[in-house]
């Protein structure tokens, strides 16, 4: 029997869930085409109802509104499957049909109407957050030594930018010495040059 892995979006939150279905669960799905809407109980998923917005077969091919047949290869400007170059480039891309079929992998939802419990209690995420958030973070107690280290780190490191940022003064200052020094020099030859002609 066919199986598909689900990913479910929620536009409300901008969150995205998976799930995998089998047997006769995926069964629902095969026929179906993008833009369809299916019912979340026949999976578990009791009030909601989902539009389907495209998926990918077992290569990895997207699914594209408007081809019949299981894959076709297109030459296309932009769209599903290509991203698009530079103005006026066309490339050939396979893609496989809109209709779900058993060779089909990923099955791509769109919430269209909520449920009665949210999609993160039904898959479990939000009490991982909850759980997150009770735990306080464990402070270590430190011994008067490490803050001494720690303290005398912050300061050697003070000192090395101090100490970097002199140097660099002086490159530039010894630098524009340099540049003076040598249009001095130039100058006097440009000179002899003008007049020797």
């Amino acid at each position: 029997m066919a199986s598909f892995k689900l990913c479910i979006s929620d536009p409300s939150t901008g969150k995205t869930f998976q799930r995998e279905v089998k047997d006769n669960a995926a069964s629902l799905f095969i026929g179906l085409n993008i833009g369809e809407n299916i019912k979340g109980d026949s999976f578990e998923m009791s009030g909601y109802e989902f539009l389907i917005t495209g998926g990918s077969d077992y290569c990895g091919f997207p699914m594209r509104k408007g081809i019949l047949g299981l894959r076709k290869s297109l030459t296309v400007y932009g769209g599903v499957g290509f991203r698009g170059a530079a103005k006026g480039i066309k490339i050939r891309k396979t893609v496989c049909g809109h209709k779900i079929h058993e060779r089909i992998s990923q099955v791509n939802l769109k919430v269209v109407k909520q449920g009665s419990k949210k999609l993160a209690e039904i898959f479990g995420k939000e009490e991982k957050a909850e759980e997150k958030e009770a735990k306080p973070k464990e402070q270590k107690p430190e011994s008067k030594e490490a803050e001494v280290k720690e303290h005398k780190k912050a300061e050697e490191k003070k000192e090395e930018k101090a100490a970097a940022k002199e140097h660099k003064e002086d490159k530039k200052e010894h630098k524009a010495e340099e540049k003076k020094e040598h249009k001095k020099h130039e100058e006097p030859k440009e000179a002899q040059e003008e007049k020797q002609q």
